[in-house]
């Protein structure tokens, strides 16, 4: 008898199918990501506080992007962005795993039968709508249609190992946990997708290829394959990435732990829960029940371990924590961006996130250097003009990175709102460099000139114009609030600051006029040097209430 696995038709349809379907996920995944992406970082940013919510938001957005890996990526920027704490996070990667289940539960039903009539449906959707939540929708049938066509041509392609005895024997020895396990997670590394391993499992259920016990040490196996994804993601990045997935890896490997040596318990209650296919016995009866017992077991472990482990959030993090502990800042990496990561670019939504979290970075730099500038504008030396003035390298810096990362944003199809979001904080980001560029030129030139010019500011003046600064600082303290925290209102409030601020201005000229006639030495370089500080901070505010403008 010839081997089977001589046969182009079967590694053909193998990999085809296996192509297919990872295509497919890819498809189906990109949709659910433009459609719910909006809403998914509204839940997970807000939704964390309970660590039983904190699971059923893993849950919920895995089971949209279905990749627990890409979650724990997500989770990144949360935690660095204080969106989140460690602990908060521990929960929703506990949760991510519920999530992935959802894929082996829909694939479990006879679904092949429907896969060309769903690629046809979701492309007649998505080329005919004219609104982007319908083409959404039309590529997200299209994406599940053609998973299920790669389960079929698989299907077809694995038949004739049926009858192949040195296969079955093969399949017989996975009732090896541990050898079970160990293909499992290496398969899952390969292809990095737990869910094509489940899907392959069903696949090779319905033919008859696997047994329960088998096809449970393999999905067992797959929860630790998953890890690979999420480590290979955190090299050379920042430690919270690291520590999210090792939260990730020692939760599943302590799951897989606790389950391996219970597989015939675990199969046995697969078969009581699960319904049985009427009027079949024998081999066709193993071959129609086996794939929606190997779901519903996949599904069973996955929410006993998330509860087993709900309890040890605050431990989890403790323990990672301890075992990558924070290290000290070198001072070129002050330069560098903080939450500006690559592997957010796939999700328009939570990169946007991002980008506004590190625009909020950059918010308090340059809020130091307003903040440094006065005293230095008023009675500074020229050593502390020029501290000042170099605080706006690491801003500059900052600005580059972010419009960079925005710009990078854009490339990919991003919906009206996601669109208006990038204009808004393209915009907050270049009136913060340009808030930089005042102080740090324009602020630090007029000191350096009343320096040359041995100009004293009376006590009085300082008096009035450090009065007129702490109102622009709480200008931009204010704006900085509301781009952060998306708040419309108080963007109103400060808009309406005009009006006083402008009063605050004439009285200052009104001053300055006043004291001309003062008997004091350089009067009129003094009352130069006054009225120009005033018009740089008078900018100042302008920029601010701007940044507030592009949040109304």
């Amino acid at each position: 008898m010839s081997s089977p696995f001589a046969s182009f038709e079967l590694w053909a349809g193998l990999f085809g199918g296996l192509a297919l379907f990872l295509f497919g996920m890819d498809v189906m995944t990109q949709a659910l990501k433009s459609a719910a992406g909006d809403y998914m970082k509204d839940v997970l940013g807000k939704l964390t506080r309970n660590r039983f919510v904190g699971v059923g938001v893993g849950a919920f957005v895995t089971a949209i992007i279905q990749s627990s890996s890409v979650t724990t990526v997500i989770l990144v920027g949360f935690i660095s962005a204080g969106l989140m704490s460690m602990s908060q996070s521990v929960a929703v990667i506990i949760g991510a795993n519920i999530g992935t289940t959802i894929t082996a539960q829909i694939l479990a039903f006879k679904v092949t039968k429907i896969a060309l009539p769903l690629v046809a449906a979701g492309f007649l959707v998505s080329f005919t709508a004219k609104r982007d939540n319908w083409r959404q929708i039309g590529m997200i049938i299209l994406g599940l249609g053609l998973v299920f066509y790669g389960m079929s041509i698989m299907s077809t392609a694995l038949n004739p190992l049926r009858s192949y005895e040195p296969f079955v024997q093969f399949m017989i020895s996975m009732q090896n946990p541990l050898l079970g396990a160990a293909v499992g997670a290496l398969f899952t590394a390969v292809v990095q997708s737990s869910s094509a391993t489940t899907g392959i499992l069903i696949v090779m259920a319905s033919q008859g290829l696997i047994g329960l016990e088998s096809a449970i040490a393999i999905a067992l196996g797959a929860n630790i394959g998953t890890c690979v994804t999420a480590g290979l993601a955190t090299i050379g990045k920042p430690r919270e990435a690291v520590r999210a997935a090792l939260v990730h890896t020692v939760f599943n490997v302590a799951g897989v732990i606790i389950w391996i040596g219970f597989i015939p318990q675990l199969a046995a209650f697969a078969q009581w829960i699960s319904p049985g296919a009427a009027g079949l016995t024998g081999a066709a009866q193993l071959a129609a029940d086996t794939p929606r017992q190997i779901a519903n077991v996949h599904t069973f472990f996955n929410v006993v371990n998330a509860f087993l482990f709900i309890g040890f959030t605050t431990q989890l993090a403790r323990l990672v924590e301890w075992i990558i502990p924070d290290r000290p800042i070198k001072p070129e990496e002050i330069l560098l961006p903080k939450y500006l990561d690559e592997d957010l670019l796939p999700t328009p939504s939570v990169a946007l996130e991002a980008a506004r979290q590190e625009i909020r970075r950059l918010g308090k730099r340059v809020r130091k250097m307003v903040r440094k500038i006065m005293p230095a504008a008023i009675t500074g030396t020229r050593a502390e003009l020029q501290e000042i003035a170099a605080m706006d390298r690491v801003v500059d810096a900052r600005h580059l990175a972010i419009v960079r990362f925005l710009g990078q944003i854009s490339l990919a199809k991003l919906s009206e709102r996601q669109s208006k979001e990038l204009m808004e904080l393209t915009e907050v980001a270049n009136n913060l460099e340009q808030i930089g560029d005042r102080i740090a030129t324009a602020m630090v030139t007029s000191a350096s000139k009343r320096i040359d010019e041995d100009v004293s500011v009376s006590p009085q003046t300082a008096e009035v114009l450090i009065s007129y600064h702490s109102e622009v600082v709480s200008t931009l303290d204010d704006a900085m609030k509301a781009v952060v925290s998306k708040d419309p209102d108080l963007a109103k409030q400060v808009k309406r600051r005009k009006k006083d601020f402008s009063q605050m201005s004439r009285e200052i000229l009104a001053h300055g006029l006043s004291r001309l006639t003062a008997d004091e030495p350089n009067r009129l370089k003094t009352y130069a040097r006054e009225m120009e500080v005033m018009e740089i901070l008078k900018g100042v505010f302008t920029l601010s209430r701007r940044i507030a403008l592009s949040q109304t």
